[in-house]
């Protein structure tokens, strides 16, 4: 079974330039609902048997995210989000997990917290443990996010299986390696890496701890699976880097 790690799907709505697409000065585009076959036909073009959706960090869309799982119970698996600095963060784990939803995504970048804040994320995580949820955590270059804080926050919650998403790409990767060779529960997930870096994380790891994600739109499915069958030439290794590792983590039987 191929199994796609990470992709962001939104209903688009509001202001945003990066989520509407408009240019300075010009009025939003009109509301158009997001059409799954969007997502649907390249994945079936790519082979993929299912794909995590969330939303991009610019707008929490749980509610969103829990339709789409709904409609297509066998194609896709949600994660949600949270502002972690919220009064209701905890309250809105329970309610996405209730949901369907099986993984929280954390973008601390764009919510404007540090992933080693303790009192903070320790909730979150603890949460996160008691609904069996497990988490991302969106790690390109920024010391809001680095892995080697991720590290801080992971290694107190053993419990709770642990995505660095894009690898810490670009400069942060060796870094994200150690942490995934040090922390059993840690994985690396490998959309907007370059195929040397899942290379690297290969040799040093092996393909237990690789998870293959595209993050559709932004990349396609099978310039995924295209880089990934290049960095990990074994079939029967590659078939965990593509979907049995996932499987492993959402307890599916493939």
């Amino acid at each position: 079974m191929i199994i796609d790690a990470y992709n962001t799907t939104q209903d688009v709505r509001g202001r945003s330039d990066y989520l509407t697409g408009a240019r300075k000065g010009q009025a939003p585009p009109p509301y158009t609902p997001f059409e799954p076959r969007r997502i649907l036909d390249r994945m079936d073009a790519a082979g993929v048997d299912m794909a995590m959706v969330c939303s991009l960090a610019q707008r929490i869309e749980n509610d969103f995210i829990a339709s789409l799982v709904t409609s297509y119970p066998d194609r896709f698996f949600g994660f949600g989000q949270v502002m972690p600095q919220a009064d209701d963060a905890l309250d809105e784990i329970d309610r996405m997990a209730d949901a369907g939803l099986v993984g929280l995504k954390l973008h601390p970048s764009l919510h404007g917290y540090h992933v080693a804040d303790h009192g903070l994320l320790d909730p979150v995580f603890e949460a996160c443990a008691r609904r069996g949820l497990l988490v991302l955590i969106n790690a390109l270059d920024d010391a809001f996010c680095a892995p080697l804080a991720i590290e801080e926050i992971a290694r107190d919650h053993p419990q709770v299986p642990t995505i660095i998403a894009h690898m810490g790409a670009v400069w942060n990767v060796p870094e994200a390696i150690i942490v995934a060779e040090r922390q059993p529960h840690v994985y690396l997930e490998t959309s907007a890496t370059l195929m040397s870096d899942v290379k690297r994380a290969y040799a040093r790891l092996g393909p237990e701890k690789i998870l293959m994600g595209s993050e559709w739109p932004g990349s396609d499915f099978d310039l995924e699976r295209m880089k990934i069958a290049k960095a990990v030439e074994d079939e029967k290794d590659r078939a965990l880097v593509e979907g049995g590792n996932m499987a492993r983590l959402l307890g599916l039987t493939v």
